[in-house]
């Protein structure tokens, strides 16, 4: 997959998929810009880069805050002079029944998974539009399915879904030469499942992580580099033809 010489924001880059998506992208000839709020996270993540002999650079970024979207676009494109591929991917998700969800909570997470995707999208597209990109936002199975565990996650994830099919057209119509097309991640082993099943009881942590290992036909929930590998795919030229579609890597949940 070719990336070479392309400039790509990677959002919650400091962990799991981000993480693995940057050291993807990194491997296939791109400059990254691991972008994060937790610094030490993604400073660490830009300098095992470096350190291995790739070209990147730590942007902190808050995703919800809109001035903070152009300020980091902005200081890539004066100092790389393009962006050519940006990874919505930061993420939070609350395991919880509808009786349980906040207004709060639900605000919280549909404001970090699908506000923030709008935002980078939108300030992507405006130095984008000159010479061409791709947009890869990731998304979830429960953007196509539902939860019983997961309201409000799962409206945010569907919110992203068609987002990215309206900005899709969008760009052709306008023939912009961005591509923009969405990943749907089944259950992966990362600090976002982990930290989500933690604010469970042990008992109904267990019983949640059995009930979503039983549902895939692959019997395990995926590595963060395998979710990486197609993201990286969408981002990279070999995607060529692609836009305004889903790519759903979930070990078979979805099929049934």
């Amino acid at each position: 997959m070719d990336c070479n010489d392309k400039v790509a924001l990677v959002t919650g880059a400091g962990v799991g998929i981000g993480e693995a998506t940057c050291k993807g992208l990194a491997a296939a000839g791109a400059i990254v810009v691991v972008s994060d709020i937790d610094e030490a996270a993604g400073n660490r993540v830009a300098n095992e880069l470096i350190a291995a002999g790739h070209q990147a650079v730590f942007m902190r970024l808050d995703v919800c805050d809109e001035s903070r979207w152009h300020r980091v676009v902005s200081d890539i494109v004066a100092r790389f002079g393009r962006l050519q591929i940006l990874i919505n991917n930061a993420g939070i998700a609350n395991i919880c029944g509808i009786e349980d969800e906040t207004l709060e909570g639900w605000r919280k997470t549909n404001t970090i998974n699908n506000d923030a995707v709008f935002l980078g999208t939108r300030e992507a597209i405006r130095v984008m539009k000159a010479s061409g990109g791709s947009i890869v936002n990731i998304s979830s199975i429960e953007g196509i399915v539902g939860d019983p565990m997961l309201p409000a996650y799962n409206a945010s994830k569907g919110a992203v879904r068609a987002f990215t099919k309206s900005v899709a057209l969008y760009c052709a119509d306008k023939d912009y030469g961005i591509r923009v097309n969405s990943v749907h991640p089944g259950y992966v082993a990362t600090p976002l499942v982990s930290g989500a099943l933690s604010r469970l009881s042990t008992s109904d942590a267990e019983a949640f992580a059995q009930r979503v290992v039983a549902s895939i036909p692959m019997g395990r929930m995926a590595e963060a580099a395998e979710i990486a590998k197609g993201i990286v795919f969408l981002a990279s030229d070999d995607a060529s033809y692609m836009t305004g579609s889903e790519l759903i890597m979930d070990g078979g949940y979805t099929a049934r």
